[in-house]
């Protein structure tokens, strides 16, 4: 037979594009990577934040394009699974070199008499098309290049590859339906538990998926039914004997599928660390790739404990209006947060909110570090004696009036009472000395920054009324454990990477002196008082450990917030109970609310571990001090005001007497800027000299009182005050008291008061104006129009 030259020429270049093509499709095959290269680039859509002893705390999901789980290795994949894909997908995948000759073999031969037959895919070529790109099935199929391509490349892999490792790739990368890829992110979704618990008839609608990812639920399950039936008649083996005939219920089994298919369960954040993970993730460096685990300083057992000691304690605070908490827990040394609890879970409508970050009123927790500054500048020490009275504190808004929690007022009391009992005059008296712009800038040092001065707080910062997070607070009281010296807090271990500007908690930390040592100490001594405490909290207090610990408790206004926060040798602990929406409590106190819980973790802390007092730094003086006497009772004994004790002192302020001479007849003057010491006996006020005019010392005319709304009226008492004690008062032309002093219940309005002799002389007049929004007027005097 003859031909032409064109004939050799066409089937020359035809040999030559084959073999160049061939010749492409081998280089690219035999870039496959290795097993090792494709486990180390595998990302799930998930960080997993680990503890300090390696357990898993939190599973975030950080990727929203795609679900996919961690990487399963096959000892940790049911052997269910695996037997149910080599039956669905490759039968002779322990058999064949990468591709199944003899079913490509019987694919060809059904394709030429158009006969429906499966497909000669193989596992490990379904791999190699999830490895490179070029070899992935397009809308339109596979083209003879990817087709060529694949198969090189799948005996290329099963050159160097294991089968195991085949396999286990495989089930890690191969998407099964939607967004959901990999055997991790499937068996969590669909079946709410881990791949080595996988069942028969899980496994079998697993392997369904792969075939045909988004078909409807019924062809799924038909499907599902086949490979169940497959794993059920399986051959028997000289190891494995062949399994007795069961009936295999489709019906059955269409339901099962049907309802797993519409499940949801792989939640983006699941574990006992939400708010901490979210917080320790947007910490990394923006330009930083997400990480796939993340070794942190939490420990596990104690970060249970505390989610379940504050949701315990709200459970038994049901019906007082709070369903709120956080708590958290830090190294004194390193700082490092050991727990973070930002909400109580499912108690809370509002489970979102990171109450350890959100900003809330501190109330008396703030008094330490006002009481440590006085200290530190010497304006005040620990024996040195102030007045719970009556305080009208004269502002530009008008009067201040301060009252104290229990709405009783101790009279004169040393530095150490008022700060353990947690008094509030004392601690806005205290304020007037040291002045709010200075005590504002001791906050920020103390790691306490505030957005607004301290004049737009005034007195009132004293009890707490800007707003501060639990962190940064309880960070705080570390500093006091420290010795005054503050460091920033820690939450990754330096083997588990650095995260961002947030330093490793085993690297040493940076220390930034804060405040004087010597009063950070005698704070924490105070703290520690539980005899001083008991004027306001009993003996019997919640906050008595049996291990030295020194703590405070905080509410705020209208019991919105509730805090205590303390340390021990070792650990400081803050808790903060409330509602996230502001809304108040209903008789829940700083003993009653948060309290509880810090005494919980702290008995937890230190079960087996012990908290001895600290050290005193050097430069301390310790003296006997004793207590000048107070106002005789009608027995007509005088009783010193406070037992005779040994106390701290700052070298130069110390002294072993501490008395008053008398009892100013105005309830508090604003110039006091030193430590109020008096060495002689105490008297009562006594009547002006005789031919001197009775006059009124409080209220000054014009002064404008503003009423509290949060406290009601039937508390909120204005003290009148006059020299002379033979005086009648007069408020409105109508007869109020008698004596130097009395106790008036404020109304709105303008008034008039007038003190009298006993003919009804007027002696002095002043006017002031009440201001309140809430609180009901008094009703019309008799006659009035």
């Amino acid at each position: 037979m003859f031909f032409p030259f064109d004939f050799f020429f066409t089937l020359r270049l035809r040999t030559q594009a084959t073999a160049l093509v061939l010749a492409a499709c081998a280089s690219g095959a035999w870039a496959i990577p290795t097993f090792d290269e494709v486990r180390a680039d595998f990302k799930p859509s998930d960080t997993l934040i680990l503890s300090r002893e390696g357990e898993v705390l939190q599973r975030l999901r950080t990727d929203a394009t795609v679900r996919r789980g961690q990487w399963v290795p096959l000892a940790d994949v049911s052997p269910a699974l695996r037997q149910a894909l080599v039956l669905s997908e490759d039968k002779r995948f322990f058999e064949h070199s990468g591709v199944d000759w003899r079913a490509a073999s019987a694919a060809a031969w059904g394709n030429l008499w158009n006969q429906r037959t499966r497909g000669a895919s193989t596992i490990t070529m379904q791999l190699a098309g999830l490895l490179d790109g070029d070899w992935r099935q397009g809308p339109g199929g596979r083209t003879v290049v990817q087709k060529v391509g694949q198969t090189v490349a799948a005996q290329v892999l099963d050159r160097r590859w294991r089968k195991d490792q085949i396999l286990e790739a495989y089930l890690n990368l191969v998407p099964f339906r939607s967004e959901l890829v990999g055997i991790d992110a499937l068996s969590r979704t669909l079946f709410g538990k881990a791949a080595h618990g996988l069942d028969d008839r899980e496994a079998a609608v697993a392997a369904a998926l792969v075939r045909a990812p988004n078909a409807r639920p019924v062809l799924v399950a038909q499907r599902a039914c086949g490979v169940l039936r497959d794993m059920q008649h399986r051959p028997s083996t000289p190891a494995s004997p062949a399994a007795p005939a069961v009936r295999v219920d489709c019906d059955a089994l269409d339901l099962f599928t049907t309802a797993a298919l519409q499940r949801r369960a792989f939640d983006a954040s699941e574990g006992v660390a939400p708010h901490f993970a979210r917080y320790l993730l947007r910490q990394r460096d923006k330009d930083s790739a997400v990480p796939e685990r993340v070794a942190t300083t939490l420990r596990a057992p104690l970060q249970r404990f505390a989610m379940q000691s504050l949701q315990q304690h709200l459970r038994e605070l049901r019906g007082r209006h709070v369903e709120d908490g956080a708590v958290l827990v830090l190294d004194n040394a390193t700082g490092a947060v050991l727990a973070w609890v930002g909400s109580s879970g499912q108690l809370s409508q509002a489970s979102e909110v990171d109450g350890v970050l959100a900003v809330r009123q501190p109330g008396s927790t703030l008094k330490p570090f006002l009481y440590a500054q006085a200290i530190a500048e010497r304006r005040l020490t620990a024996a040195s004696l102030v007045e719970d009275s009556p305080a009208q504190i004269t502002t530009a808004g008008g009067l201040y009036i301060p009252q104290n929690y229990d709405r009783q007022f101790k009279g004169w009391v040393s530095v150490r009472t008022a700060l353990a009992a947690s008094l509030n005059v004392p601690a806005v008296r205290t304020l007037v000395m040291v002045t709010p712009d200075a005590f504002h800038r001791q906050l920020g040092a103390m790691g306490l920054p505030l957005r607004e001065s301290g004049d737009y707080f005034g007195y009132s910062l004293a009890l707490g009324s800007p707003e501060v997070p639990l962190l940064h607070l309880t960070n705080a009281y570390r500093t006091l454990a420290n010795g005054g010296r503050a460091s920033p807090v820690a939450v990754t271990l330096a083997n588990g990477g650095r995260q961002g500007s947030v330093a490793p908690a085993d690297a040493k930390p940076r220390f930034t002196p804060a405040i004087d040592p010597r009063a950070a100490f005698i704070v924490g001594d105070i703290l520690s008082d539980g005899n001083a405490r008991a004027r306001t909290f009993g003996t019997d207090s919640v906050l008595a450990t049996r291990f030295w610990t020194a703590v405070k408790t905080g509410t705020s206004k209208d019991m919105r917030d509730n805090w205590a926060v303390g340390w021990s040798e070792r650990y400081t602990v803050g808790v903060w109970v409330g509602n996230a929406s502001g809304a108040a409590m209903h008789e829940v106190s700083g003993t009653s609310g948060a309290a509880p819980i810090w005494a919980a973790v702290m008995g937890f802390l230190h079960a087996r571990e012990p908290s001895r007092a600290p050290k005193a730094p050097g430069g301390l003086v310790r003296v006997a001090v004793r207590f000048g006497p107070g106002q005789p009772p009608s027995a007509g004994v005088l009783q010193p005001l406070e037992a005779a004790r040994d106390e701290w002192f700052v070298p130069g302020t110390q002294q072993s007497l501490f008395a008053i001479d008398s009892i100013a007849s105005e309830p508090y003057s604003t110039s006091a800027s030193g430590q109020k010491v008096f060495k002689n006996a105490a008297s009562t006020p006594t009547a002006p000299p005789a031919g001197a005019s009775a006059r009124i010392t409080a209220p000054a005319s014009g002064t404008v009182i503003a009423l509290d709304p949060d406290i009601p009226p039937m508390r909120q008492r204005l003290q009148f005050t006059a020299t002379g004690n033979a005086v009648q008062w007069r408020l409105d032309g109508k007869t109020l008291g008698r004596g130097p002093r009395v106790a008036w219940m404020p109304w709105p309005g303008r008034h008039v008061v007038q003190i009298t002799d006993a003919q009804g002389k007027v002696l002095d007049e002043v006017r002031l104006e009440v201001r309140g929004a809430g609180v009901v007027a008094a009703p019309p005097r008799a006659g009035a129009h």
